[in-house]
């Protein structure tokens, strides 16, 4: 992934305003690596500490299930899953950015796919629609600088955060 400066500078944040509060690099598609890391580390401790709080209100909540171990259990959960769930969104994010402003766009995103895997656990929605708000917000800032990385990079930071979880299931432990 090349890290050259394809946007002119400070162009792009025009929309981030109401998302300022986040790390730059989340906002400005400036280099891939840097941002692959700072997503990464907003999304997946974050989401920790959310499924902690979470247990400890519901300690008894339904939990996701997934029926599968082993080597199988990590190429769904780090590259199936990320893949084709980045590919859902970034196809929704385009087809939202028609309609609103791209602050609310990855409001609803983050909000739908924490529905969306309400489905499989109730509780689980409460969790993932951080890591999605993070995706989500990539996907955006990216996606003026290169459609390719608008999708890639969601997927990687994807990835990375699926792969602790995914190696627990693997061993039979998620």
């Amino acid at each position: 992934m090349s890290d050259a400066v394809a946007v002119p500078a400070g162009r792009h944040l025009s929309w981030t305003k109401p998302l300022t509060w986040l790390p730059r690099p989340l906002l400005d598609p400036w280099s891939a690596w840097r941002t692959i890391v700072v997503g990464w580390l907003l999304a997946f401790p974050a989401s920790i500490l959310l499924a902690g709080l979470i247990h400890v209100v519901a300690p008894n909540a339904k939990a996701p299930d997934f029926p599968v171990t082993g080597a199988m259990a990590i190429f769904l959960l780090v590259v199936f899953s990320p893949v084709l769930e980045s590919l859902i969104m970034g196809g929704v994010l385009l087809i939202l950015l028609r309609f609103m402003r791209p602050t609310y766009a990855v409001i609803v995103s983050a909000v739908g796919w924490g529905m969306a895997h309400s489905f499989e656990a109730p509780i689980w929605g409460l969790i993932i629609w951080w890591p999605f708000l993070i995706f989500s917000t990539v996907f955006v800032a990216w996606r003026e600088r290169s459609l390719w990385l608008a999708f890639g990079l969601p997927m990687v930071i994807h990835g990375c955060q699926n792969l602790g979880p995914a190696i627990l299931v693997a061993l039979g432990k998620g």
